[in-house]
Formats: C-alpha cells, sequence, structure tokens
C-alpha cells in the first residue's frame, strides 16, 4: 500500500493506544470484524473517508487530524501516556516533556521537565515568560533562581510564582532533577 495510507494506519494505532481503546470496541465503532479492524490498522488495505469520519465522531477527532496528521485538537480531554509526551531540548541542560500538546484551548501548559545536572560554577539560565508557573519537585534536588533569590526546593516542594521575573532552574548533588511545571 501506498505510505499516505501506511502514515492513516499509523494515527489509527497510535490514537487506539492513547485513548487505551481495544481492538474489539474500534471494531464495534467501525462496524467491522476485529480482523478486518486490524487490517485496515495495519496499513495493508485502503482505508475509506467515511470509516475515518465514523472514527472522527465517535472519539471527538478531527477528521483532517486523522487523515493528515495534523496536530490533534482534543476538546474534551487528552491524555499522555508514561514517556510518551512530546520531547523539547531547550539547551542542553533542559528537557520538556509536554504533557498536554494536543488539547486544543488549553488554558495551561503542564510539562515534565528533567534538568541535567552541570558543574557546581555554571551559572543558571535564566529566561522570563508571560503569566504564571508552578513546579512541583518529582525527583532529586534543585536551585530555583527567581529575580536574583536563590531558593533550593527538594522532592514534594512546590512553588507558584511571576514567571514574568527572571528565573531559572539548576540540578543539585550532581544528580537530575525532575520536576512538574505548569505554566498559566
Amino acid at each position: 500500500m501506498n505510505e499516505q495510507i501506511q502514515q492513516i494506519a499509523e494515527r489509527l494505532k497510535g490514537l487506539r493506544d492513547a485513548l487505551e481503546i481495544s481492538v474489539d470496541e474500534m471494531a464495534g465503532v467501525c462496524n467491522l470484524t476485529p480482523a478486518q479492524y486490524l487490517a485496515i490498522e495495519s496499513g495493508t488495505i485502503d482505508i475509506s473517508v467515511s470509516l475515518l469520519h465514523i472514527i472522527s465522531q465517535a472519539y471527538g477527532i478531527e477528521l483532517t487530524t486523522l487523515m493528515f496528521g495534523d496536530e490533534p485538537k482534543m476538546s474534551s480531554y487528552f491524555i499522555t501516556r508514561k514517556g510518551k509526551g512530546v520531547a523539547v531540548e531547550r539547551t542542553k541542560c533542559y528537557k520538556y516533556q509536554s504533557l498536554a500538546a494536543g488539547f486544543a484551548g488549553r488554558k495551561a501548559d503542564p510539562f515534565k521537565v528533567t534538568v541535567h545536572p552541570v558543574p557546581d560554577e555554571t551559572p543558571v539560565y535564566l529566561n522570563t515568560h508571560e503569566g504564571q508557573e508552578y513546579n512541583l519537585v518529582l525527583e532529586g534536588r534543585m536551585l530555583l533562581q527567581i529575580n536574583q533569590k536563590e531558593i533550593i526546593l527538594e522532592e514534594g516542594d512546590s512553588i507558584y510564582f511571576n514567571a514574568e521575573l527572571p528565573h531559572g532552574m539548576k540540578a543539585l548533588d550532581k544528580k537530575e532533577v525532575r520536576f512538574l511545571a505548569v505554566i498559566l
């Protein structure tokens, strides 16, 4: 089969995995046998637009998302499975994993952030952005600098602050630190 059909098949499998939909449930929605549905999901047979429309209506997904792979536009809920969030490394020290990238019209942006250790003499990388920010340390210890004030946060500690002030994080104890950051 051609590459476009294969890509649509992969998106269908990804949708089913992300929403934890069984093959039997998806086949039932499509009025197919499980074997017929699996053939579609494998990309070995053509996928009709009408079938994609049925799936898009049943699960609140835009048809164009299934067809062309545009950014998901979930409006009821969006699940990010463990280790599956879209990851971005802003610098060599920071890795951000988006936890709600597929939800349309978000009022907050949650991220799982990993800060890699750097030599002690390395200065804290500062940034600013509009709004407010909430951080909850999940693992490790970190130095958080906000507007020239240094604060040590340990596992389980949290802070809410004005993100328009210069702020940045640094892992302590020569270990990675992981925290939940919610930007509002």
